[in-house]
């Protein structure tokens, strides 16, 4: 009894897994690249005065990767492996980063592991935070986490959580294609002039 035709059909199986999990990998790259240049724009930094510091950048990363990753959950299990990829590269380019930082390679995997516990909290809270539709909690999350315990101005809160909702809402009108695509459109960060303080205590 001939096997060839399921050899042959095992071995398709296989590359079109391999080919799949590529193109995850390079759509996961392509939202990656998005979400570290729209996090590292100087006027988001300004509008919303916050710390212009390794920590500060740090936390801006983790703010629009969850945005990108809020989105990708509402299209699971299709994204799912995709989101996966994101995580997985982003906190490979942290671990190679702290790499070129001169950290030492007994410190980097207890740091980058400290990053990823960091960024699942942030998750937890900025989501429960969106769940609710509750401006307060965001801005007592987007506080605790950005402005690394310095008291920031009222305002300044008010834009920054306007703007993670807003981020939120544009992604929520792109379609799961283009994400999977490696293709993400925030908003342009452009707080309007007034904006009401928002109360987080």
């Amino acid at each position: 009894m001939s096997t060839g035709n399921t050899g042959r059909q095992g071995l398709g199986s296989v590359f079109a897994t391999l080919a799949g999990r590529r193109q995850r990998r390079r759509a996961a790259g392509g939202l990656y690249l998005a979400l570290v240049e729209q996090a590292r724009r100087p006027e988001i930094f300004l509008a919303c005065d916050i710390p212009d510091t390794p920590e500060g950048r740090f936390e801006m990363v983790l703010l629009h990767a969850f945005v990108v990753m809020h989105r990708l959950k509402q299209d699971r299990p299709a994204a799912g492996l995709l989101a996966q990829d994101l995580f997985d590269l982003m906190f490979d380019d942290m671990d190679q980063n702290l790499r070129e930082m001169g950290v030492g390679d007994l410190s980097v995997g207890k740091k980058v592991k400290r990053m990823a516990r960091a960024f699942y909290g942030r998750i937890v809270a900025y989501e429960k935070a969106l769940d609710a539709q509750d401006d307060a909690i965001l801005a007592a999350a987007v506080t605790r986490n950005l402005y690394g315990g310095r008291p920031p101005d009222d305002r300044a809160v008010a834009l920054l959580t306007a703007y993670l909702k807003e981020q939120v809402a544009t992604l929520a009108g792109q379609s799961i294609d283009g994400l999977t695509a490696g293709i993400v459109r925030f908003a342009d960060p452009s707080p309007a002039p007034e904006v009401p303080a928002v109360e987080t205590t």
